[in-house]
């Protein structure tokens, strides 16, 4: 089984992917965490923890680690330190420790972030990070949902390099598509954009 660094394991999305991976016959979560205080509810099931803060040096978090999904999110409240350079330390480490892939959870419009005027800021921060990625020549996966909500997910999603149309998806989804996506055959160096839609994440991101 390969060892998966989850990046912003305690937020609403990355809870989600850690309880996928937990039931994983292939993947075992590693849960990265900023405060001591959020250790003990991922340690009481199981799941290993590594804490690490991305404002600082998180070298030290890729150890032992084969693969990396990064779901961090400053809440636009630090987008170029948490969303932009925390994302790129976070590759860094994984580069210089022989990570197999690297599977970035962005946003829809981080390919033209002038499109909206309240979430600019953000968007531009997710812009470079990916593109840091992309140049990194590590494998890499980048998923970019439209809105993210709370409803239940369905396990369908409608996926496309460019979607050209907005819309929402259910967190769970985002979360079981950037599992689907670590798989070495998966969206091998692609970026893509997803929504709620009829299609099976499995098919539509086939491992």
């Amino acid at each position: 089984m390969e060892n998966v660094l989850i990046a912003g394991a305690n937020g609403t999305t990355g809870k989600h992917i850690v309880n996928i991976l937990s039931g994983s016959q292939y993947f075992k979560p590693v849960a990265m965490i900023r405060k001591e205080s959020q250790k003990a509810q991922f340690e009481n099931s199981g799941i290993k923890t590594v804490l690490a803060d991305l404002e600082e040096d998180v070298s030290h978090a890729l150890k032992d680690i084969d693969k990396v999904i990064f779901a961090a999110g400053s809440k636009g409240k630090k987008v170029t330190k948490v969303d932009e350079n925390g994302a790129k330390k976070l590759i860094d480490a994984a580069i210089s420790h022989g990570a197999k892939k690297f599977v970035m959870l962005s946003s829809m419009g981080a390919d033209n972030p002038s499109m909206s005027n309240e979430l600019q800021e953000y968007l531009k921060a997710k812009q470079n990070a990916d593109a840091y990625l992309v140049n990194s020549k590590l494998p890499y996966a980048i998923v970019r949902p439209g809105s993210l909500t709370n409803e239940p997910g369905s396990g369908k999603i409608k996926l496309a390099h460019k979607l050209n149309e907005r819309g929402s998806i259910p967190r769970e989804d985002v979360a079981l598509s950037l599992v689907h996506a670590l798989h070495d055959t998966a969206a091998p160096n692609e970026i893509f954009e997803i929504l709620e839609g009829n299609t099976l994440i499995g098919e539509a991101i086939p491992a």
